[in-house]
């Protein structure tokens, strides 16, 4: 990839301000196309530094309970892959700067075409992949026509990657490392911070980009802590869980759904932002 990506420009400016990201994740089109568009465009002023889009999908084999019913909640209310490049774009109209990474699984876009997908992706304004279920060995499949296209390809470490395995996973890694913190599913443990320091530390000998680390981390003090301990923290099942909570009996959004839930985001980043760096 040639030229400084939004991705890159991000952490270097929070680098320079002393301060690791809050990565936010929501599913495309939860709980509804037009409820999920209002809610990504607000998450930058929120203080979302990076987001995280998901690819709704039947089978997230990864996820635990919180995400599979969010990409189940957007099916059911009509998500496409398609429609959810039009939220990018949607997005991009009105955010030049915020990077945006779709996170998913291949099945969706090997039924869209890698071609069309990387193109319209590229188009719609998307900054890098994360893709749970493709390893390093399949990379001609989907990494190496995303990075050819400009669109970075970040890879998930887990806590039994080792240093035998590790260059194989780095290799053609970009924008930041995704560190898993705790094996199992999305959503249903708490991040052991002692281990990610560590884990964090290892991942730095092997690599220059930046450290993300998520699953677990639900709250604005585990998420300040994580932020200290790597590059960014992430937070995906506690925000999820927050839509289901603003959710009437047959799953439609409450009014007053958006507000709450970007006010949970704020306070998750004031956590983030109480940690700069003196």
């Amino acid at each position: 990839m040639s030229g400084e990506s939004r991705i890159e420009r991000r952490f270097a400016a929070l680098k320079a301000e002393g301060r690791g990201a809050l990565v936010t994740f929501v599913t495309a089109g939860d709980p509804d196309p037009e409820t999920a568009l209002e809610l990504v465009k607000g998450l930058p002023g929120a203080g979302a530094d990076l987001i995280e889009l998901g690819m709704p999908f039947s089978d997230p084999m990864a996820e635990g309970p919180p995400i599979q019913a969010s990409s189940l909640r957007a099916l059911k209310a009509g998500m496409t892959l398609a429609k959810t490049l039009e939220t990018v774009r949607a997005f991009r109209a009105g955010d030049a700067d915020t990077p945006i990474i779709l996170m998913g699984y291949y099945n969706p876009i090997y039924s869209y075409g890698v071609e069309r997908f990387v193109t319209d992706a590229k188009d719609a304004g998307v900054d890098g992949l994360i893709m749970v279920d493709l390893p390093p060995e399949e990379d001609e499949e989907l990494c190496l026509p995303a990075l050819k296209a400009g669109i970075h390809w970040v890879r998930l470490a887990t806590p039994t990657t080792d240093d035998a395995r590790l260059p194989t996973v780095l290799r053609n890694t970009s924008g930041f490392v995704y560190y898993v913190s705790i094996m199992g599913i999305t959503g249903t443990k708490a991040v052991p911070v002692d281990h990610v320091r560590e884990a964090v530390a290892r991942l730095r000998r092997h690599t220059e980009l930046p450290i993300a680390v998520g699953f677990g981390i639900r709250t604005p003090e585990a998420a300040a802590a994580i932020s200290q301990a790597a590059d960014a923290a992430v937070v995906g099942s506690a925000i999820v869980d927050a839509i289901k909570a603003e959710l009437d009996a047959d799953g439609k959004a409450r009014p007053g759904l958006v507000a709450k839930v970007l006010a949970f985001v704020e306070s998750l980043a004031d956590g983030v932002r109480g940690n700069r760096a003196a």
